[in-house]
């Protein structure tokens, strides 16, 4: 449950009466696991096993305040500011706000968001064919986030609109990710985007499509994404399907020399296919793929009204030029988790990584290259809601 705070706006000078109450709602997920993972040594010893703790098996960790003004005539002015902290020492995810936008809704109309908020392919995925609805993934083995284009944009605007059962989406984005400085010069980093989605959804069915298409520094270079998925509620049970595309059309890092603004381009392609986010392809193959494909599939099923049980399994597989790209993944997880009241609950998961392709490893705890092939993960948290 939010904790809501209605906060009155102050009158400045006898000129500006009170006028209409926002309503300001302080919330958050606080979520913290031990995670044990096979091969993850490092290279010459990538046999080892890892135990560690981490900042969040089900969930990141937030804080955040969502603030909603009723305008009058169906229409609400809305705003949001949202941070991720690690449960492990308390310290903030990046330097920024992970999510920063203000709004405009009408019951009528639909939504308009401007600023850093979800892209579309994101909110598809988690509205319409989530693979653990009620989290709604698992973030210590998210391999299906890594088709979402990083998941978040900058400098967004973003429509949302709903005819009877059909509910779509557009968004845009201005200058896009920015710029870095490479031995004192600016280069772009790209991150101008387009896209959107549709949905439909009646009873227990969800089914969506969409497309996102974010540049690259470089002219004319880009980075697409499409998908197509469904989801289907009866009873106690979930099912789900879904499909996606990630594909772009830079010209291979072997071939940037001494083009800065080209391998800049690679470091952002990185950057969004990086982490366990990646689909576990890592090595030589890593950024040599111009293509990767994924299918999904899930079920779950209400055990008690307590205890919910998960089953997910996705298939990936990338190529490019040349055969160094080449790699396929089976990936699978399993997930118990108990709610002790709306807000609390713990968790219990089994996760299993195959990798297959002569360049194609998994990583070590530093995220370099250990050319191991395969991977269990156990994990086991508490996660609170408020």
């Amino acid at each position: 449950m939010k904790a809501k705070l209605t906060l009155g706006m102050l009158a400045i000078g006898a000129a500006f009466p009170l006028m209409a109450q926002s309503n300001v709602q302080l919330y958050g997920i606080v979520d913290a696991a031990i995670r044990h993972t096979t091969n993850e040594g490092p290279a010459g010893n990538k046999g080892s096993s890892q135990t560690k703790m981490i900042p969040g098996g089900m969930s990141q960790s937030r804080l955040g305040i969502n603030v909603s003004e009723d305008l009058g005539n169906g229409l609400s002015a809305l705003a949001n500011f949202e941070q991720r902290i690690l449960t492990t020492d308390g310290s903030v995810v990046g330097n920024n706000f992970q999510h920063a936008w203000v709004g405009l809704r009408s019951k009528q109309w639909g939504q308009l968001i401007m600023g850093r908020h979800w892209n579309v392919m994101f909110d598809l995925y988690t509205s319409t064919y989530a693979s653990y609805p009620y989290s709604p993934y698992m973030e210590a083995f998210k391999p299906e986030v890594g088709m979402s284009m990083g998941a978040r944009s900058n400098e967004l605007i973003k429509y949302i609109g709903q005819l009877g059962n059909f509910r779509f989406a557009v968004q845009t984005t201005l200058k896009g990710e920015g710029a870095t400085t490479v031995n004192g010069a600016t280069y772009s980093s790209g991150g101008k985007s387009t896209g959107g989605y549709l949905r439909w959804a009646d009873g227990g069915w969800a089914v969506g499509a969409g497309y996102l298409q974010r540049k690259f520094g470089s002219a004319d270079k880009k980075l697409e994404s499409y998908a197509i998925g469904g989801s289907y509620r009866t009873g106690p049970w979930y099912f789900n399907t879904a499909y996606g595309e990630n594909k772009h059309n830079l010209d291979g890092q072997a071939n940037c020399g001494a083009n800065i603004q080209c391998n800049v381009d690679y470091s952002v392609l990185s950057s969004l296919w990086s982490g366990t986010s990646n689909g576990g392809f890592s090595g030589a193959a890593f950024t040599a793929a111009n293509k990767r494909k994924m299918a999904t599939v899930g079920f779950g099923y209400q055990v008690t009204p307590q205890l919910n049980w998960g089953v997910h399994y996705w298939y990936a597989k990338q190529s490019g030029r040349t055969a160094m790209a080449d790699g396929k993944a089976h990936f699978a997880s399993t997930v118990l988790d108990y709610a002790f009241s709306k807000r609390t609950d713990a968790y219990f998961s089994v996760d299993y990584t195959k990798l297959s392709g002569e360049h194609v490893s998994l990583t070590d705890t530093s995220g370099a290259a250990n050319g191991a092939k395969n991977r269990t993960g156990v994990t086991i948290g508490i996660r609170h809601r408020f």
